[in-house]
């Protein structure tokens, strides 16, 4: 009994230490967005005297926040619907159609997980430029959707396998069209995967931060993790490190929220996906 109790110890300190070390920097930076430089300078591990919104609001208004949130919100948002109208019919095919190349189909795309992006962005620079697409945040929206088009495939791919055919047939001998079964059947009931690849990519672009220092080049068009890069060059010379703590904030709540949101949803998808792949 008492060995179980200290082998449970001795596994529970580790997390423990692990947990402060993730939360204290992240606890630090919410108390600094509430101080004035003053009091992080004279006080920088303490409270502040007074919790004010002066640092939110000169983020806000004086340095443009409020432009990179929209950006990084439609970039977000057609970036993960997007690659939701690109996976789920591509992942059906692959799973559920039978046709000459599909296993090699899928192999390509799961290979492509492992080949790091880096390796196309100059590629990518030149071919946004051609298509007038360069410094336009839709279309480093449709980079992101196609970068996560191959993780996007093989979740939901293990979440359509283990749907029945049964249920495609009947629908087949009803009448029911191709289209019909993979959007009012399939896509319904992989509705685990489709909340996971969703959140994970929106996770993903909301805090992309080399590809859009690549392909968006004027400051109308920044999305909020190059707001913030441009923030952090500012303060060395104007200590406005209290604007970039609240900048720092006000792009983590929402992943904070999403994620607290939908964390078991997550978690679930994230394991069935991988016992049913």
């Amino acid at each position: 009994m008492g060995g179980s109790i200290f082998s449970q110890i001795m596994v529970r300190i580790p997390l423990v230490l692990w947990t402060i070390a993730v939360l204290y920097p992240i606890i630090w930076m919410f108390i600094g967005a509430f101080k004035s430089n003053a009091e992080i300078y004279a006080n920088p591990w303490g409270l502040p005297k007074v919790f004010n919104f002066q640092n939110f609001s000169q983020a806000w208004n004086d340095y443009n926040i409020d432009i990179s949130v929209f950006n990084s919100l439609i970039v977000t948002v057609v970036g993960a619907v997007l690659t939701l109208v690109l996976a789920i019919p591509t992942s059906y095919a692959l799973e559920r159609m039978v046709f000459k190349g599909n296993r090699l189909l899928f192999t390509i795309y799961i290979s492509a997980m492992m080949i790091p992006m880096v390796l196309g962005w100059i590629p990518l620079f030149f071919l946004l430029m051609q298509l007038k697409l360069l410094d336009n945040i839709f279309g480093l929206a449709i980079v992101y959707a196609v970068s996560q088009l191959p993780f996007s495939i093989f979740v939901l791919t293990s979440f359509m396998g283990t749907i029945p055919k049964s249920l495609e047939e009947a629908a087949a001998i009803d009448g029911m069209s191709p289209y019909g079964v993979l959007w009012r059947i399939i896509a319904p009931l992989s509705m685990t995967g489709v909340i996971t690849v969703t959140i994970m990519n929106a996770i993903q672009f909301w805090n992309e931060y080399f590809m859009a220092l690549i392909f968006l080049q004027s400051e109308e068009n920044y999305t909020l993790a190059l707001a913030i890069d441009f923030i952090s060059n500012e303060a060395e010379y104007t200590n406005a490190w209290g604007t970039l703590f609240a900048s720092l904030t006000i792009a983590i709540i929402p992943v904070i929220i999403l994620y607290a949101i939908f964390q078991r949803r997550i978690a679930k998808g994230m394991t069935e996906g991988a016992i049913k792949g």
